[in-house]
């Protein structure tokens, strides 16, 4: 079979010194993405879009901090504990979405309360971004060729020529349209909706679908953690989800009973 050659260097371009990365230019295009949706919320519900600036300021350290411990601590620990020192080169790969999201939750919660502001109303709105931001940053994982599929035969296989020549499933492309439909599906529910629902509901849906998704991922996805997860009867991204979708839940059936 035919199979698609993915063989892209991760760097966009070099000016003297300075190397861009297809990384960074994706994660940085995801915040300013989620910048823009939240004016046009804001605008729509006739918000002050003065605060989005300083909010999206705790969004973006929230999201690396947490990303990057979530790294540290599920998936390679014994690496960083013997080298503490490399805890903080981000530069040098490694972030996890599960501590990420966490971090999100956690720097929105401090900026609500600082704002004064409602907390599950606000994760409702920035549910709706974020989903896109799983996007780029997925899309981004592809540039990299990482985070990638267990070998595969099937006619749309990948082969990461940075990593080897077996023909792979696209894991990060899985994730990456998956995410997307998830952005569309919130938004259109926010869109028609909004003036119906209860506060709760397109964050739990959010939980629910994406790590419903990471979930289904995981199964053709090469193993990320740096130790044996056999006792789990499931990979570590399996394992971290599960949490966050029975938050889901209950935020979906709390905001229903509401």
């Amino acid at each position: 079979m035919n199979y698609f050659v993915w063989s892209n260097s991760p760097i966009a371009f070099s000016l003297g010194p300075i190397t861009v990365y297809w990384y960074g230019i994706l994660f940085a295009s995801a915040i300013l993405a989620g910048l823009q949706f939240m004016k046009w919320v804001y605008r729509q519900e006739g918000k002050d879009e003065e605060m989005l600036e300083s909010m999206f300021l705790y969004i973006t350290i929230g999201i690396v901090v947490g990303a990057r411990l979530g790294h540290v601590l599920f998936y390679d620990p014994s690496y960083y504990f013997a080298n503490p020192s490399k805890i903080l080169a981000v530069w040098e790969g490694g972030l996890a979405s599960h501590g990420g999201g966490t971090g999100v939750i956690i720097a929105l919660y401090l900026f609500a309360k600082k704002h004064k502001l409602n907390y599950i109303w606000l994760l409702d709105r920035v549910a709706i971004p974020t989903a896109l931001f799983g996007f780029f940053v997925r899309m981004g994982n592809f540039m990299n060729s990482e985070i990638i599929g267990k070998p595969a035969e099937v006619s749309w296989a990948v082969i990461f020529t940075r990593v080897d020549m077996l023909p792979r499933h696209p894991a990060q492309l899985y994730e990456a349209f998956s995410y997307l439909v998830i952005f569309i599906i919130l938004t259109f529910v926010y869109r028609y909706k909004r003036n119906s629902i209860k506060n709760g509901l397109l964050f739990g849906l959010f939980l629910t679908m994406l790590f419903s998704v990471r979930i289904l991922v995981e199964f053709v996805k090469v193993k990320q953690a740096d130790y044996d997860t056999s006792f789990l009867m499931m990979s570590t991204g399996q394992a971290l989800s599960l949490p966050f979708i029975f938050i889901g839940l209950g935020f979906i059936f709390w905001s229903l009973k509401k």
